[in-house]
């Protein structure tokens, strides 16, 4: 059960800080590279509570 709780919150925070991202005053390019950071290192995040990590 606490696995799954932490991969809950983990996705919430993802979703929160990529609406954060959206909110940026940067260009376009600059804020589709900080959107791909944010899901690679959100992906990494929810592998390490799968276990595969």
């Amino acid at each position: 059960m606490g696995v799954l709780i932490g991969i809950l919150i983990t996705f919430l925070v993802i979703i929160l800080v990529l609406y954060l991202v959206q909110r940026l005053p940067l260009d376009a390019r600059a804020r589709q590279i900080a959107q791909i950071i944010v899901i690679i290192i959100g992906i990494i995040s929810l592998l390490k509570y799968l276990a595969v990590f």
